[in-house]
């Protein structure tokens, strides 16, 4: 029932407006014909018009329809329009275009209009085209129809990106710029990402040359709450790759020569492309001769053959070589290089133990550090050599089936150690340079090729030397004599104390026990003290001779008197005290008291024996002179007692 109400309001509507445009143009036929006519003409063509009209039209029910009739018609207004709901995208039909808008016919009770900037990629649009829309709005504020084709497209492109990752598809996008790492690709109107390692297979160093271009992708990543696309161009030609990369792995044999090209270079080698497939080419690989870097023979996009070594199907691992194309240098090394040959060429290695010294490209000699001088002090092969160096050597070993030759430098000059006995024989005097020291000794060289030892203990007779660079320093001269010398074993054991005389013998005479001498605190240390004494002469005084009388111990650079308690001659030690000097004098000075009050007492007991013998004279009448010797011989007795205690 309410929609026949509808349907009757409608329609009276309608009718109300056929009634007011058509008095509106006969309104406007009049008014246009006001200026060529009277106004009786005007009058009666008015009278005219209205008595066409029916004016009992509404009481012959014209009209008036059945509830049957009403709802058919009802149901054939309702067919003439389209449902439609916000949100969906529908195709309409353009019937109209002017300068800013196109009007579209969707089949609804209004047409709808799209800004014509919506259909730039559409030069050709004309009156009939059928296009997509999307419906923003069924009315607006004016109650107009509000369409969109650009999010129609974008809605559609959406919907398409999201299958073609679902499904694995391929799609076409247009190259739009370059941006920070990558590039910007439109597809069908979404901007997707095209990151510069998802390009190709090959590192890309200019990424404007894809620009305007329009190229296939994959979709590898969608972002749906920022809606962000990420597509690859690289996985459509790995996939095309890994088809050829079969095909030519199957067809693989080792020792196969293949054409490539050079794909990349790093310092262990470079990467060839076979056609589809990568082989690795190693330094070693390379050249019969050392190299330091690839890039030193090959250089990127360089074309190469090379020969197979080995592969794994698995892995589809390709190991390539070059210079096996070419004959080992070994098989065409000289005949007349033998053993005692002199040959020339280049260090091309200097290693901890020696140095190869490479003859021709791919044949190399090792030159050992100990071939390298005939002196003993060489240790490091650097000090002699350097890579780059042009040298001549002797071959000493040589090897042809091993591949393998041993050299040497120092055969070349005369060995020194042949008349070594002749000019340093026991006994002699040189000049030696310090090259080296030890905690044991100091190594010095001669000559040339003639190095020897002075031990420690052989560097001072009067000074005790607990490293040898406090007594010298490497590149000092030193005079020195020959102890002992073995040819054989090319050993030199000689001394620098030994030219001077054993200031010890000496010395034995002047630091006799007991002796006191005047002395410098040199050192302190937890045992004890080492004291400067005359001479150059140094002394030891263990901690607790270090004692001062006032109860202090003596301290670094504080002089003072040392009594000599200990003196060994041969091992060169002194042993010292200072509180010994006043300890002695305190026990001195007992002993003086002691003999003092031992006297006293010898004297007291004297004189009680010569009062005892008097007393024994004495007559026992004379009581008195009794009594007073007898007070004397008390006195005396208690002196004496007295006197013996305190001795004690």
């Amino acid at each position: 029932m309410a929609k026949k109400q509808e349907a009757e309001k409608e329609l009276k509507s309608k009718q109300a407006e056929l009634e007011t445009v058509g008095s509106v143009k006969e309104k406007e036929n009049i008014e246009s014909e006001a200026d060529s006519i009277s106004i009786d003409e005007i009058k009666s063509k008015i009278a005219a018009a209205q008595a066409d009209f029916d004016w009992d039209a509404d009481d012959k029910k014209f009209g008036n329809y059945s509830d049957a009739e009403r709802e058919k018609f009802e149901q054939m207004y309702d067919g003439t329009f389209n449902s439609i709901n916000q949100g969906e995208i529908i195709t309409g039909t353009v019937v109209n275009i002017n300068n800013k808008d196109v009007v579209l016919n969707i089949g609804f009770k209004s047409d709808g209009m799209v800004s014509l900037s919506e259909f730039r990629d559409m030069p050709d649009l004309k009156i009939g085209d059928a296009v997509d829309v999307f419906v923003e709005s069924q009315e607006d504020a004016n109650g107009q129809l509000v369409l969109s084709r650009k999010r129609a497209k974008t809605q559609k492109s959406w919907e398409r990106i999201n299958d073609a990752l679902t499904n694995d598809e391929i799609i076409t996008g247009f190259v739009k710029s370059r941006t920070k790492g990558g590039l910007i690709v439109d597809i069908m109107g979404v901007e997707a990402f095209l990151p510069g390692s998802q390009i190709d297979i090959k590192p890309i160093r200019d990424y404007d040359v894809y620009v305007g271009k329009t190229m296939e992708f994959k979709v590898v990543k969608i972002n749906h709450e920022f809606k962000n696309v990420v597509v690859s161009h690289k996985v459509l030609i790995e996939d095309d790759l890994e088809n050829q990369k079969i095909e030519i792995v199957a067809r693989l044999e080792k020792g196969q020569v293949l054409e490539g090209t050079v794909k990349n270079i790093t310092d262990f080698g470079v990467f060839i492309d076979l056609g589809g497939v990568d082989g690795l080419l190693h330094i070693t690989d390379i050249s019969w001769g050392r190299i330091e870097h690839p890039k030193e023979v090959l250089a990127l996009d360089q074309k190469i053959n090379v020969v197979v070594l080995d592969f794994d199907d698995e892995k589809k691992r390709i190991a390539l070589g070059l210079k096996q194309l070419t004959p080992h240098p070994w098989q065409n090394l000289d005949e007349a290089i033998q053993v005692g040959s002199k040959v020339k060429g280049k260090i091309v290695t200097v290693a901890d133990y020696g140095a190869f010294l490479e003859i021709t490209p791919g044949v190399e000699g090792l030159i050992h550090v100990s071939e390298m001088s005939w002196s003993q002090n060489l240790r490091n092969p650097q000090e002699f050599l350097k890579v780059g160096d042009e040298v001549e050597a002797q071959v000493l070993t040589l090897d042809r089936e091993e591949r393998k030759m041993s050299l040497g430098i120092k055969q070349l000059t005369p060995d020194p150690w042949q008349n070594a006995a002749e000019r340093y024989s026991v006994g002699t005097q040189h000049v030696a340079t310090v090259k080296n020291m030890t905690n044991f000794g100091v190594f010095v060289e001669l000559e040339d090729g003639i190095d020897g030892l002075i031990h420690i203990s052989d560097l001072s007779w009067s000074k005790k030397v607990n490293h040898p660079n406090e007594f010298t320093k490497v590149g000092e001269k030193l005079d020195v004599v020959v102890l002992e010398l073995d040819v054989e074993n090319r050993k030199l054991s000689l001394g620098h104390k030994q030219l001077e005389e054993n200031p010890w013998d000496t010395f034995e005479t002047i630091f006799t026990v007991d002796s006191v001498h005047e002395g410098t605190v040199l050192k302190v240390t937890d045992k004890g003290a080492v004291v400067a004494l005359p001479y150059g002469v140094e002394g030891f005084a263990p901690t607790k001779h270090l004692v001062k009388e006032d109860g202090k111990s003596l301290k670094a650079e504080e002089t003072a008197e040392f009594k000599i308690i200990e003196f060994g001659k041969d091992n060169k030690r002194i042993v010292i005290s200072h509180s010994r000097i006043w300890e002695d004098v305190r026990a001195e000075a007992r002993v003086q008291d002691f003999e003092n009050r031992k006297k006293e007492a010898k004297a007291a007991n004297s004189a009680v024996k010569k009062v005892k013998e008097s007393v024994e004279k004495s007559t026992l009448g004379d009581l008195s002179v009794l009594a007073q010797l007898k007070e004397q011989m008390e006195g005396a007795e208690n002196k004496a007692r007295k006197s013996n205690e305190d001795s004690k």
